[in-house]
C-alpha cells in the first residue's frame, strides 16, 4: 500500500507542475488553488509513504519518476525540444534511481 500512496503524490506532483505555467505566476485564482492544493496532496501521500519505505529511495523515485514524467509533458504538450545532453541527463538520474532502488542497502526487499 506504501507504494500505491507513492504513485498517488508522483502524479499528483506532475500534474500540478504542469499545471503551474496556467497559473501565470499566480495570477489566476482558481489554477493558482489546483496547484496549492495539488502539492499539498502530493506531500501528504509522500508522507504517508515514507512512513513504510525509506526516506532516501521514496525520495528517489518520487523526483527520478516525476522528473522524466515532466520532461514527457513538456515534450508533448508544451511542445519543448529535448536534445541529446537533456535526455543523457535524464538517463544519468534514472540509472541513479534504479541503482539506489535496486542495488542499495537502503531500499526494503
Amino acid at each position: 500500500m506504501p507504494y500505491v500512496f507513492l504513485l498517488v503524490a508522483i502524479f499528483a506532483e506532475v500534474t500540478v507542475t504542469s499545471a503551474l505555467k496556467t497559473c501565470n505566476g499566480f495570477t489566476r485564482p482558481l489554477p493558482s488553488v489546483i496547484v496549492i492544493l495539488g502539492y499539498c496532496l502530493s506531500f501528504y501521500c509522500l508522507s504517508i509513504a515514507v512512513r513504510s519505505i525509506p526516506l532516501g529511495p521514496a525520495y528517489a523515485l518520487w523526483c527520478g519518476i516525476g522528473m522524466v514524467l515532466i520532461v514527457a509533458v513538456g515534450y508533448y504538450y508544451y511542445r519543448q525540444a529535448v536534445d541529446l545532453p537533456g535526455l543523457v541527463g535524464v538517463a544519468l538520474i534514472m540509472a541513479g534511481v534504479i541503482m539506489l532502488n535496486l542495488f542499495s542497502k537502503m531500499a526494503v526487499r
